[in-house]
């Protein structure tokens, strides 16, 4: 047997394992099986199972017993039932631990989610930026909402945001999104700034590829390609860009940095005359850092 045949007959294998595995995973995620019972499920030690299911899956078993865990208790507070239920009912030791997978995998309470927002208090505002008019959404717990607008188009962004939080109540209030504008798009090169908090909901796949985003520093630039091999789903590039689409928080989340494999701009959902704008902008703040810096 040539080199390319026993690779070939490797990846088989491997893919065997990492399907009976996630199988089995499916099967009994309500009883929370040990990473030892898994890798023992397949034959391999539970460091060689945990490298194996993470190049293949791009996350490590926990991470996916997790996603099941909520995506089940999800299920369970869309038919109204109580915290304390669906906590037992997904194999959780307590409603503490539902509230720990839900803010750690949802940044949102159990509570939150399944009220849609009810009893949190957005605050809105529409500012002048660089980049035309923008509306930010703010809670106590961070931005849940920047987007960019064109002209006549506050009506619709505050319903696309009504639309994500249908229960929370909505208050325009320009003092407070003011200051979060201005440290935005003004003061965001001063040394000491405090960091800026973000309150996201998204899928599991989207969080990660927002994760990514913000570690494209500004001025420079990536390819859908690039974030995909940053998520571990080097093939991943079509979903990427379905991920990027769905971004809630324009510049911070910086989806603006990514572009074509071939160097072309490539779509922006805010419009490509305004992602050319905001490289530009932020590639000519960094050369004028850069002389300071050498001043």
């Amino acid at each position: 047997m040539n080199n390319l045949a026993r690779q070939s007959a490797q990846q088989a294998a491997d893919y065997g394992r990492i399907e009976k595995a996630l199988g089995y995973i499916t099967e009994r995620f309500l009883q929370k099986p040990a990473l030892k019972e898994i890798a023992g499920k397949v034959h391999l030690s539970e460091y060689h199972f945990d490298r194996l299911f993470k190049r293949w899956a791009g996350t490590s078993p926990q991470r996916f017993l997790h996603f099941l865990t909520k995506e089940h208790a999800k299920r369970l507070l869309e038919e109204s039932r109580d915290l304390l239920d669906v906590a037992y009912t997904s194999g959780l030791s307590s409603p503490g631990r539902l509230h720990d997978l839900f803010v750690t995998y949802e940044a949102v309470s159990p509570g939150e989610f399944k009220n849609k927002g009810e009893g949190l208090t957005i605050r809105f505002g529409f500012h002048p930026t660089p980049f035309g008019e923008c509306m930010i959404a703010v809670t106590e717990r961070g931005i849940c909402g920047l987007e960019f607008l064109s002209a006549g188009e506050q009506d619709a962004a505050l319903k696309r945001l009504r639309s994500r939080w249908p229960e929370a109540e909505m208050v325009e209030d320009t003092g407070t999104t003011r200051t979060f504008s201005e440290k935005i798009f003004k003061h965001q090169n001063m040394k000491g700034s405090p960091p800026i908090h973000l309150l996201l909901r998204g899928t599991n796949f989207q969080i990660k590829v927002w994760e990514a985003l913000l570690r494209i520093a500004p001025g420079r630039v990536t390819s859908y390609e690039g974030i995909a091999q940053l998520v571990g789903k080097p093939h991943a590039s079509r979903a990427v860009g379905n991920a990027l689409g769905q971004n809630p928080i324009a510049y911070l989340i910086p989806c603006h940095r990514v572009i074509l494999e071939s160097g072309a701009l490539g779509n922006y959902r805010w419009g490509p005359a305004r992602k050319k704008a905001m490289l530009g902008w932020e590639m000519l703040t960094k050369s004028k850092s850069l002389l300071r810096a050498a001043s």
